[in-house]
């Protein structure tokens, strides 16, 4: 295993050195092997004591130190000028198979300089959460942090009640958030900025080095990502429940599973977040968040697009308005793959539009509705999918002239039937099946959570194992909370 440390190697203001501090009783629940050989790691030796000191508080076989990553943000629009990995750290970054370089990354590994006299430490429950939900998100082909191992720690921590502790550790292409921009901005560290956006250039966007103005060539590359992933959350009904700054990835990928969540019955204002009181990371407001986050992004690095400080606000205004044109090209895009319509019509907009309408009024479930209309491409019954519709939604309407325009595609039903079932994925990580496991979890049966795993693993298959299911009205889950 060859382990580097470039963002450790960074000036002394980027990151905090660490001590590990051992774990009491460290055991794996979960290791992701094909992960880890894709990592260039050993399972047998991460299975090892030296492999267990390394999952679980960041001991290299070195000796070299982790450190814990300075940055800011803006936590439901109020700005923190000092954050930082308080319960997490940076144990260094290995290349992988394809000769991509990934973080491994450490939550609920103890105490930093940036705990804010927090323990440091981080509860099994969330830490389980976060593993399912960012390898099924790997699994539905949305970018994302993948999740490395899960251990639980032989201690306990206090969360409202006594839980036992947990690590996940997790990968990335980088852990450098809107946030890490932030805090050096704030303090006026202009050359930090600098170094900061050379060092993402050189990582995540090499390509970018040589144009005329690499860094806003940045701001306009970072934009396209992030509307990308964001019209790919909408499209599954996923909702990140926490969109703040410093959970804003530069590399583009979903960071940060707390009180995440997926959509039962389709509603735009939907908030499962505990601590998200007005709403601001609603599922529908997603998008507009995501674009207030980059114009946070774009006020970091107006010194270094221009001189000039009135052409650097219009350059970053021009690259943040492509936010909208790269989020409805990919958003109206991934519409009509779930509609199964391959050609392109001017109505296609409306048509998704008043599913949407039809599906909120009948209080439909997200993900069966797509399901079961693959179903009606193939068989022509439209039964099922109308049981899901409550009345007044008026979705036998919407259904003829869906109909009608599937009948203008040049293609067969098979076609059509088989990439809709590609796109439509059976099974989500439903809430209330992700709470059943926690609550197993947290009682040592680790069956349910191996179990939803691996269903999960393989979205789009057919099968009889009944995570399909939506909650009935005594298993629907209200509030999500953070907790790693």
């Amino acid at each position: 295993m060859q382990l580097s440390r470039i963002y450790a190697s960074l000036p002394e203001q980027f990151s905090a050195p660490l001590t590990p501090t051992p774990l009491r009783n460290p055991q794996i629940v979960a290791l992701n092997e094909p992960l880890a050989r894709e990592l260039g790691l050993d399972p047998d030796w991460l299975r090892s004591p030296a492999g267990l000191a390394f999952l679980g508080h960041g001991s290299r076989p070195d000796g070299t130190s982790p450190v814990a990553m300075a940055y800011a943000g803006h936590q439901f629009g109020h700005f923190v000028p000092s954050l930082g990995d308080g319960r997490a750290m940076l144990v260094g970054e290995v290349t992988d198979r394809a000769r991509r370089l990934r973080d491994i990354h450490l939550k609920g590994s103890g105490p930093t300089p940036f705990s804010r006299r927090g323990d440091g430490r981080a509860a099994l429950g969330p830490v389980l959460r976060e593993y399912v939900v960012s390898e099924a998100m790997h699994a539905l082909g949305i970018p994302t942090t993948r999740a490395l191992a899960a251990l639980t720690t032989g201690e306990s921590v206090m969360r409202e009640t006594m839980q036992p502790g947990g690590v996940i550790v997790r990968i990335a292409s980088s852990h450098v958030r809107v946030g890490t921009f932030q805090y050096f901005a704030a303090q006026g560290d202009t050359q930090s900025v600098r170094i900061l956006a050379d060092h993402v250039i050189g990582r995540l966007y090499p390509e970018l080095s040589d144009t005329e103005n690499p860094y806003l060539a940045l701001l306009e590359a970072v934009t396209a990502r992030q509307a990308k992933l964001v019209a790919r959350w909408m499209l599954v009904g996923f909702i990140h429940g926490v969109m703040n700054t410093d959970n804003m990835s530069i590399a583009g990928e979903t960071i940060d599973f707390g009180p995440c969540a997926f959509l039962d019955a389709y509603d735009p204002a939907k908030v499962f977040s505990f601590i998200d009181q007005n709403g601001r990371y609603a599922y529908g407001n997603q998008p507009d968040m995501a674009l207030w986050n980059l114009g946070r992004l774009a006020e970091t690095l107006l010194p270094l697009l221009d001189t000039n400080h009135e052409r650097a606000v219009e350059q970053a205004k021009s690259a943040l308005m492509r936010f909208d044109v790269v989020f409805n090209e990919a958003y109206l895009g991934g519409w009509r793959r779930k509609l199964g319509l391959a050609l392109e019509e001017d109505g296609d907009a409306r048509l998704a539009g008043r599913l949407l309408t039809a599906m909120h009024r009948g209080e439909a479930d997200f993900t069966l509705t797509f399901r079961r209309l693959g179903d009606v491409v193939r068989g022509g019954q439209t039964g099922e999918v109308m049981s899901l519709f409550g009345p007044g939604s008026k979705i036998e309407d919407w259904i003829g002239d869906w109909q009608a325009r599937l009948d203008r595609e040049e293609r067969s039903a098979e076609a059509c039937h088989a990439d809709m079932q590609a796109t439509n994925p059976r099974i989500i990580p439903r809430n209330h099946r992700i709470e059943e496991m926690i609550r197993s979890a947290v009682a040592g049966d680790y069956a349910p959570f191996h179990r939803l795993t691996e269903a999960l693993s393989h979205p789009f298959e057919d099968r009889t194992d009944g995570f399909e299911a939506p909650p009935t009205a005594h298993e629907q889950v209200k509030n999500t909370f953070c907790g790693t």
